[in-house]
């Protein structure tokens, strides 16, 4: 370890001593942004099987808005990927706290310079590095890089993170000082009642029932009185909202309270990324799968094992016993102490029940914590021990060309494996199948296919309806900004158009003059881009060849002419 690591790593450890201590740093940190914070997305906010790991602050619509280092330190990781953070950069700070700025447009010009060569050395688009420490150092209120659009992005913003640099655990942003207005109360959407138990009813029910509330005067909200009997627990859907943004953000804070006693307490203060797929037992994830709607539980289900929950007791539950009556409140708080408030009054009494849920049994049942293994003809499915969260009933079919396992409303933790039996199609025509799951329209989706002699593998999270699907057609290929033999001199970049309809597109290369050109892709709209700056051409008449080949392997080939000095 060379002397600048081991002084980082000492001042690491200390510094972190004293955040202990003292609590999040809220004076050293700058804003990545020079325009007020206007957040499009919160930190902890849920989304589909995970947290959301940092803040998405707006940038008015625009891209190539200045980001800067909102501390002094060094670049210790930079990625560029087709989607997740697209292009995005890692700085480590001296105080023990790494920031990340994702969804970039570029980097400043020295770290765009560093990047570029070694795309160009490795010929690729997507690259991911670690520079050695201290070789990219950057200096507070320095700017880093341009704000954009790149990769899993459905609109310009800046992500920003602050993680432990030991630890890599995210924290909340808004915990360092960083200025949000927010004097706006968390909303509560809809209430539900959970009956948990063997023999539990809620309001004349043993499946989940919707609870009324109305607001009151004070501005808290009252709900209908609930008659149960028996553990029970509740739900909500909800979302917070900042001044100036209609974006419906998440809930920093929940918190459970049961006859004045505190039955469950949460916040999004930090999780871990190793657990942060532990999102699908906080929602009741049989209710998103079929209205799209995430109702978080103030109760902790089996399988759970987050660690956000400040206190816990029975699991969140609440035991109604007959005769007695319960009053419990949901407080959702944002960090700025905006609170909504809702009370629910509870008799403990039996009545006769007029709806029961119905459970489906079916011949296969899932021990959630062993392996499982199930032959539906044209192919096997194997679950790994833990796949899922908890034992199930598991529908299976087998039709004449597809297989069904189960549905999209139970949630797989881990990937589990499909083995498809090829050996009735020839050597040639296996080379343009690959295996596809069918959305709800029965159109195909490309799952990332294993091909080893007679059998097709594919490993995923997701259940469904799954086939074979051959591809016979050649990706697509066409200029954009330019056409053939056009004089471009004041043209900045050039850009084609590429698309692939049906397994879609795999990889693409590029060549000028002969020579590999970096070509950036942008899947969100199918869009190829050279930069004239990169390289200077000798030529007056170039010649720009690009190949692209899907997930097959058929590959179209363009060529077109232009001229430039």
């Amino acid at each position: 370890m060379n002397m600048d690591k081991t002084i980082f790593f000492f001042t690491l450890i200390f510094s972190l001593g004293i955040t202990a201590q003292n609590g999040y740093p809220k004076d050293t940190f700058r804003s990545p942004l020079d325009i007020p914070l206007i957040l499009a997305g919160t930190f902890g906010e849920l989304r589909s099987n995970h947290f959301h790991a940092g803040i998405d602050i707006k940038t008015q619509q625009r891209q190539g808005l200045p980001v800067y280092a909102i501390g002094d330190g060094t670049v210790t990781r930079i990625k560029i990927s087709l989607w997740g953070y697209g292009k995005v950069l890692y700085v480590a700070h001296p105080n023990g706290y790494t920031s990340v700025y994702g969804h970039l447009q570029k980097f400043s010009p020295e770290i765009e310079e560093y990047i570029k060569k070694i795309q160009y050395e490795k010929k690729s688009y997507e690259v991911e590095v670690f520079p050695e420490y201290g070789d990219i150092k950057v200096k507070k209120d320095g700017i880093i890089a341009f704000s954009g659009n790149s990769g899993g992005s459905s609109g310009p913003h800046l992500h920003f993170e602050i993680r432990s640099s030991i630890s890599e655990k995210p924290t909340n942003p808004l915990l360092y000082g960083l200025e949000v207005l927010d004097a706006t109360n968390p909303t509560l959407v809809s209430l539900f009642g959970y009956p948990l138990s063997e023999n539990a009813q809620l309001n004349q029910s043993t499946k989940k029932s919707q609870i009324k509330f109305t607001k009151q005067k004070d501005g808290t909200f009252l709900a209908d009185k609930v008659t149960a009997l028996g553990t029970i627990g509740f739900g909500f859907i909800g979302f917070d909202r900042q001044d100036l943004a209609a974006n419906k953000n998440g809930i920093y804070s929940v918190r459970q309270v049961v006859n004045g006693k505190v039955y469950t307490d949460y916040n999004f203060e930090t999780f871990s990324f190793t657990e942060t797929r532990y999102i699908n037992t906080l929602v009741d994830y049989d209710h998103f799968g079929k209205y799209r709607q995430r109702i978080q539980k103030t109760f902790k289900s089996p399988g759970n094992r987050l660690s956000i929950y400040n206190k816990l007791i029975n699991d969140g539950k609440v035991v109604v016993k007959a005769g007695l009556s319960y009053t419990v409140e949901l407080l959702l708080h944002d960090l700025e102490g905006n609170l909504t408030k809702v009370i629910i009054p509870i008799e403990g009494k039996r009545q006769p029940v007029k709806m029961v849920e119905e459970k489906t049994k079916t011949e296969n049942y899932v021990i959630a914590n062993r392996p499982n293994n199930y032959d539906l003809g044209l192919a096997k499915v194997y679950f790994p021990s833990n796949t899922f969260y908890e034992n199930f009933h598991i529908e299976l079919e087998k039709g004449n060309d597809t297989i069904t396992i189960h549905n999209n409303r139970v949630p797989a933790h881990r990937n589990f494996t499909i083995t498809f039996d090829v050996s009735k199609y020839s050597e040639e025509e296996r080379k343009q199948l690959f295996i596809a799951r069918l959305d709800k329209k029965l159109r195909p989706n490309y799952a990332s296919t294993y091909k080893r002699g007679k059998t097709f593998t594919t490993r995923t999270r997701n259940l469904g309806t799954y086939t074979l699907v051959k591809d016979t057609i050649a990706p697509k290929i066409r200029t954009k900004n330019f056409k053939h033999k056009q004089w471009l001199n004041n043209y900045r970049y050039l850009s084609l158009l590429i698309s692939d309809d049906l397994s879609g597109i795999d990889t693409y290369t590029a060549t000028l003059n002969g020579e590999w050109i970096l070509m950036e892709y942008e899947p969100k709209t199918k869009t190829l881009t050279y930069n004239f700056d990169d390289k200077i051409l000798d030529h007056k008449q170039c010649e720009l060849k690009v190949i692209v080949k899907d997930n097959v392997g058929n590959t179209s080939k363009y060529e077109v002419s232009f001229f430039r000095k």
